[in-house]
């Protein structure tokens, strides 16, 4: 009887990384390793690290270095880093750290089980060299699916060919993906939240000058429509209540399968998916909203009228040096065209501040945007150079200190503003999906609200309620962002109502 394996997956960064890592799960799973919640009870600790901005690479070290603390003093045997931070700087991070004994790229996916126990046995794995991999497909996007099962996408599945609509592979164990259909992606849920991400493309298009992502992401590939929906399929006999279709830009999805609309037609299919209540769509681009589409996120029962906008700035010339569109009037337009068709509906934003020759008159037009959007959520970065953009080799960038004064000043403004809008909410009625209920209360969020990246609902009552049910509620007050609702007699058979 072969002694057992142990594996921890520590996921750092976007719920895309989350996805990658339950995607490593289930490899390691499928080929016999046990997966274990906390690293000091794992013979390897894998660290899916981020690699997107400086604090997540300072986050993503400090989670090796605390992984490898535990060697020594416990089961752990090594530690290897894997994710966008691996892939992005290979062997550079491995020589810089010395303490990960191994640094594996998203070549290593496919193999995973493999490269751990040649790791484990006191092996080397040489950390791979860093390329720019967005010369692994075609320009022409109509070109690329062809090509896209010689290169390693994270996220979309190790997937294996079962004949519909036979079961799953008897072998594989109870719990893991793939559940159904003729191609689904090997998955193994890491949590029993009731929500999870999945992956409608990876890689992007864009050529922002602030952003380093396409370079070790790569160009913009969309997964197949069944294979989304079988993944939701599988995922809604798990459990889940709401996905979160994720990639690194959802408006351009399908333009590669030879229709730029096929969101539009994919949502209501999900929606219909047995047994889960919400769906819901994050990262999309301002410049790509489309009629159609906005109709689909505002009407849909089960869709989420929730907007994801990365507007990033409002002032003209800061965005064109950013290599995107729009302005103040533009952005304001849109939001009033889908609150024209959902009053209620959530929408959030990130923004960056000080960008080279960003100027007073700039930042004042950035506020004027901020006052006039009525935003729920608002993330600010001060911006810094991000190695191998664009951006970083401007000339007339700004102080530190005026960045950082202008951050402050941004983020003072955006925390008002949030909780202007929070108190608008007073007096409307949510649909609230319940996430946790302990001793300090019972959370959830409402609509509006994504998982993390927003705020969320404290109900005033927890009596009967569990983990993953909908309650309709009243909203009595804020803290903040959050809100404090009510639940109305007789909400806890909503869940087939929620949404709507």
């Amino acid at each position: 009887m072969p002694e057992r394996r142990t594996v921890a997956l520590v996921t750092l960064g976007c719920a895309r990384n989350e996805v990658d890592s339950e995607e490593l799960a289930g490899r390691l799973e499928a080929d016999g390793w046990e997966l274990v919640e906390d690293a000091e009870d794992a013979d390897v600790a894998v660290v899916n690290t981020c690699g997107f901005v400086d604090a997540a690479k300072k986050d993503s070290v400090d989670a090796l270095l605390e992984a490898n603390d535990l060697k020594g003093h416990g089961r752990t045997q090594a530690v290897v880093a894997v994710g966008c931070m691996a892939e992005r700087y290979g062997k550079d991070l491995a020589e810089a750290l010395p303490e990960a004994d191994g640094v594996l790229g998203f070549d290593d996916y496919a193999d995973i089980s493999d490269r751990l126990q040649t790791i484990l046995s006191g092996g080397i794995h040489a950390a791979h060299t860093p390329r720019d991999r967005r010369k692994l497909l075609p320009i022409s996007p109509s070109e690329r699916q062809e090509s896209a099962a010689a290169v390693a996408l994270p996220g979309h599945g190790a997937t294996v060919e079962v004949a519909a609509p036979a079961p799953a592979p008897a072998d594989l164990p109870e719990g893991l993906a793939p559940a159904s259909g003729p191609r689904a992606p090997m998955r193994r849920r890491l949590d029993g939240a009731p929500v999870a991400s999945v992956k409608l493309a990876s890689g992007c298009d864009r050529r922002c000058t602030f952003c380093a992502i396409p370079s070790f992401r790569g160009s913009f590939i969309s997964r197949r429509p069944s294979d989304v929906l079988n993944e939701t399929r599988w995922l809604a006999e798990q459990g889940v209540k709401e996905i979160m279709l994720v990639s690194e830009n959802n408006t351009s999805y399908g333009k590669d399968l030879g229709d730029i609309r096929l969101l539009e037609s994919l949502l209501p299919e999900l929606a219909e998916v047995d047994g889960l209540e919400r769906v819901r769509v994050s990262y999309l681009q301002p410049a790509e909203m489309r009629p159609g589409l906005i109709d689909v996120l505002t009407s849909t029962p089960k869709v989420m009228p929730y907007f994801d906008l990365s507007f990033q700035h409002s002032a003209p010339g800061v965005l064109r040096a950013m290599r995107r569109f729009g302005d103040t009037d533009r952005f304001l337009e849109l939001l009033d065209t889908i609150r024209g068709k959902a009053p209620q509906a959530g929408v959030r934003s990130n923004f960056i501040v000080g960008f080279p020759g960003e100027t007073e008159d700039d930042l004042a037009e950035l506020e004027r945007f901020l006052n006039g959007a009525r935003l729920d959520a608002i993330g600010v970065f001060g911006y810094s150079d991000e190695e191998g953009t664009e951006a970083a080799t401007y000339d007339n960038k700004l102080d530190e200190d005026v960045v950082a004064e202008r951050l402050a000043r941004v983020s003072r403004l955006a925390e008002e503003l949030v909780s202007q809008r929070a108190e608008e909410r007073v007096g409307e009625t949510v649909h609230v999906l319940v996430e946790s209920v302990d001793d300090e209360g019972v959370h959830g969020r409402g609509e509006h609200q994504a998982p993390e990246t927003d705020g969320q609902v404290l109900l005033t009552s927890g009596e009967g309620l569990s983990v993953g049910r909908m309650v309709e509620a009243k909203v009595i007050g804020t803290e903040g962002v959050d809100l404090v609702a009510e639940p109305l007699a007789g909400s806890l058979g909503c869940s087939e109502e929620a949404g709507r």
